[in-house]
């Protein structure tokens, strides 16, 4: 069995701190122990290693070549032990707020946002979750969602309301009916085959019964899984589309795409909901951004 080449730790500190402050009497006050208590843990080390550490100057002491040697390898011996313990005091980095919201929000509103987001909450790190529907048993799992839904809300969260929900039809400058479409009363849109979600059956239907409009007369065309993709067949020409104004507002800004008849209110919201619990301040922080965003 190999034995330990060490010396004793005490015999160490009391080495370190000698060579270091200068002197047996600073060493002393700084580890709270007596002037022979140091003195006995040097001659300890000492007789150890069978070398001189320190030899006399006057009054003082002044390191040998191979006290020197000692004191720079408990220098860094030490000064890691110390870096690492502050390191397993430091609280550990607080975990992700995970967030979900519909694929088709995230690429299209959050996404573009992020820089923003970062600069305005640098302290929270965000996960995102790509999850459709609201206020399903997959997004209780979550921290927070961020939905386009409307009331009643369900029992079990708590929903802060960002902004009412405000769609219009829009459709790109090349498709064919867009110039006649722009000086037209909604009813002409009964004419054109229209681009559609599954992901929001009812939104066609609601739209022309806000316009007074017989829902059964629509001309529903080619549908989409996601409103997503359904913005970028607008996008290209396709026909004209149904979506939330602020999904399609850098398109309207850049006249990738025209909205004939504005944007109405759905009775809807844009909300940041959480499953009851605790309460959390990134998710309040979240929701203060966001309503500015949406405004």
């Amino acid at each position: 069995m190999s034995t330990s080449l060490l010396p004793p730790l005490n015999a160490l500190r009391a080495f370190e701190a000698t060579a270091r402050l200068g002197g047996v009497g600073r060493a002393a006050q700084a580890l709270h122990v007596t002037h022979g208590a140091i003195s006995r843990q040097l001659k300890l080390l000492e007789d150890h290693l069978g070398l001189a550490l320190f030899r006399r100057a006057g009054r003082g002491l002044r390191l040998t070549a191979a006290g020197t040697r000692l004191q720079q390898a408990c220098s860094e011996a030490f000064g890691g032990i110390e870096d690492c313990v502050r390191e397993l005091r430091r609280p550990s980095a607080e975990p992700a707020l995970v967030l979900g919201c519909s694929g088709s929000v995230l690429a299209r509103w959050m996404i573009p946002r992020l820089p923003a987001l970062q600069a305005a909450l640098p302290g929270v790190r965000l996960q995102w979750s790509a999850l459709d529907g609201s206020f399903t048993e997959a997004q209780a799992t979550l921290d927070a969602v961020l939905l386009l839904a409307q009331g009643p809300w369900p029992r079990g969260w708590q929903v802060r309301e960002l902004a009412p929900e405000r769609v219009g039809v829009v459709v790109a400058p090349s498709h064919p009916a867009a110039q006649r479409l722009r000086h037209a009363p909604p009813s002409a849109l009964l004419r054109e085959t229209l681009l559609h979600t599954s992901s929001r059956p009812q939104a066609w239907p609601a739209w022309a019964q806000s316009h007074g409009l017989d829902p059964a007369q629509l001309q529903l065309g080619t549908g989409f899984e996601h409103l997503y993709y359904l913005l970028e067949a607008a996008v290209a020409g396709l026909g004209p589309a149904i979506a939330p104004e602020p999904l399609v507002a850098e398109d309207l800004a850049a006249g990738r795409l025209v909205a004939p008849w504005g944007f109405a209110a759905t009775g809807g919201f844009w909300v940041l909901a959480r499953p009851d619990g605790p309460v959390d301040a990134r998710v309040d922080a979240l929701a203060d951004w966001a309503v500015g965003q949406l405004r």
